[in-house]
């Protein structure tokens, strides 16, 4: 199905704006079970997973949100609700330090860092759910692709599909966009953002990073150049823009993957999407539209559907393969 953008927000920017402070209610949603993987021996994430009666007899959505967001963004539960009543398991995963969880882990995250994706994924399929597609937004959609393209021609047998809504999938060109005069206010959200998680982090783990430089952030780019680089020893943040996109690896998925991005994302440039490595990739299924912002999608509601386009085309995607 086309997608037509809600009335009055053929915008990209409304789009975006509108769709992020929008307040959402799901009715149908019971209340999460709060669950910790231990990823790594001092790290340890957090999800909320919305469990059907019977795991094992269900599929499974893994969902993976964007940058400095958590299980809690509209999103998140906007497509969990959707999948729940579809007869799946959802689990809401937080990326590193996100949700709240500064204190569980001794690392940051990035936006390559797709261990914690892979560590859960097989640790519910050791527990009997063995059909799970994973779904991510914005940068969550870039781990998404990114975690196939490793996989290569040996993904876990439990792995059906993956999913990406807006994915940052060549980050450089994401950042540089970032970097123009009209998205100031995304650049100063995302700095606003980052900048209060490092001083939480510096709280919880006083002595591992100190903050002498942060003040002289101004960008996300600053930010990587200075922290997430340096942490996770990349050469510097072009170095890690570079290694850390799902376009390194592209070519290599080999699963059902469902990509899903608006030509008037205002930072998720489109050029990257008409990439031979992705069009030529046969399992690769990709839908541009020409509206829709950044993850926004919104359109106007009919009864028994809320209008979010993209959420519904991810479920009916992964109720086809999973």
């Amino acid at each position: 199905m086309s997608y037509i953008p809600k009335r009055r927000l053929r915008n990209a920017h409304a789009m975006t704006v509108y769709c992020w402070a929008r307040r959402r209610a799901f009715p149908g949603l019971p209340p999460p079970a709060v669950r910790h993987f231990d990823v790594e021996h001092g790290t340890r994430v957090l999800a909320h997973c919305y469990w059907q009666a019977n795991p094992a007899a269900h599929p499974a959505l893994l969902v993976l949100h964007g940058l400095e967001g958590s299980s809690s963004a509209h999103y998140m539960r906007g497509i969990a609700a959707k999948a729940f009543g579809r007869g799946f398991n959802a689990i809401l995963l937080n990326q590193r330090n996100c949700g709240g969880t500064e204190h569980m882990a001794a690392t940051l995250y990035h936006s390559g860092l797709t261990h914690d994706a892979d560590y859960v994924l097989r640790e519910i399929a050791a527990e009997g759910i063995n059909r799970v597609v994973v779904a991510g937004y914005s940068l969550g959609g870039n781990l998404a692709l990114k975690l196939a393209g490793d996989y290569g021609d040996q993904p876990p047998a439990a792995l059906r599909a993956v999913c990406a809504v807006s994915p940052v999938l060549e980050l450089a060109a994401c950042v540089e966009a970032l970097e123009r005069r009209r998205n100031v206010v995304y650049q100063w959200n995302f700095v606003r953002g980052l900048k209060a998680r490092m001083r939480r982090k510096s709280r919880t783990h006083p002595d591992r990073y100190p903050l002498t430089r942060l003040p002289e952030v101004r960008s996300v780019r600053q930010f990587d150049e200075l922290f997430t680089a340096p942490h996770f020893g990349f050469a510097g943040a072009d170095d890690y823009y570079h290694r850390a996109s799902a376009m390194r690896v592209i070519d290599r998925i080999r699963v059902p993957a469902l990509i899903i991005t608006a030509e008037d994302d205002p930072f998720v440039p489109i050029d990257p999407f008409r990439d031979p490595r992705l069009t030529a990739n046969t399992h690769i299924t990709l839908m541009v539209t020409a509206h829709g912002g950044h993850c926004g999608f919104l359109s106007d509601g009919t009864i028994g559907d809320d209008g979010y386009w993209a959420e519904r085309q991810v479920v009916d995607f992964a109720e086809r393969h999973g």
